[in-house]
């Protein structure tokens, strides 16, 4: 019988420190299924802002660097244009043809060429910066520029004017009929502008030169027209105009 106990005593005597070995295993286990689960939470952070958040970001930085310097949409609000460009119309403007225009600057950088007549340009007004005009370049630096009949001279010979526009209708309560002007003098970077619908424009014939600096860029294409007047829905969208150069 003693024997018996003294074998009990050494069984007892192994199990214990076994018993220990279990649970500091188990609490092993908990600690690296943690790790495990930490880790794989952090992955799908990481893969989130790789597959999700990166792409809308990069996404965002070049639609801001393309409207900023290669090309940006503008929609024309006012006939001053007419009929090269109708009220509805959605252009796309070319924006460094005449130079990256460094923004909150008078700097630009790579210019391809400078405005010529004939261009359809947009820049800030220089009466209300917060608003963009629409017009045509008829003078440039330097060039005598004078209306006599609603003729235009330009170094006191009469040029072609293919784009001039005269509905007969009187023009704004502001604006006065303007068939005769001048003769001035372009300053240096500056610009004699126009609106094609000559009886119905507010351009320098009103408030003088347009300076350089404030050209955004030139007209390119019309990528959609809106005419908000016609009665059908089909008639409301102008087909015709999508996708016409402006020149």
């Amino acid at each position: 019988m003693a024997s018996s106990g003294k074998r009990i005593i050494i069984i007892h005597g192994l199990t214990a420190p076994s018993q220990a070995a279990h649970t500091g295993d188990n609490e092993k286990s908990r600690l690296l299924f943690q790790e495990f689960r930490t880790r794989q939470e952090k992955m799908k952070k990481k893969s989130f802002l790789k597959d999700y958040l990166q792409p809308i970001i990069v996404a965002v930085i070049l639609f801001l660097f393309i409207r900023t310097f290669v090309v940006q949409a503008f929609q024309i609000p006012s006939g001053s244009m007419e009929p090269t460009l109708l009220v509805g119309d959605y252009l796309l403007v070319n924006k460094f043809i005449y130079g990256i225009r460094i923004p909150y600057t008078n700097i630009r950088v790579l210019p391809f060429e400078k405005p010529q007549r004939g261009d359809v340009i947009v820049f800030i007004f220089p009466e209300d910066p917060s608003k963009d005009f629409i017009k045509r370049v008829i003078g440039t630096e330097g060039e005598k520029v004078q209306i006599i009949d609603n003729k235009i001279y330009v170094n006191d010979k009469q040029i072609s004017d293919p784009w001039g526009y005269f509905s007969g209708r009187e023009p704004e309560w502001y604006l006065e009929r303007m068939e005769n002007y001048g003769p001035v003098i372009v300053p240096k970077d500056s610009l004699f502008v126009m609106g094609d619908n000559r009886d119905d424009s507010e351009d320098s014939r009103f408030w003088g030169f347009l300076p350089l600096k404030d050209v955004l860029g030139k007209a390119l294409v019309i990528y959609f027209s809106w005419d908000a007047q016609a009665q059908s829905p089909w008639d409301k969208v102008r087909w015709s105009r999508i996708g016409k150069l402006i020149h």
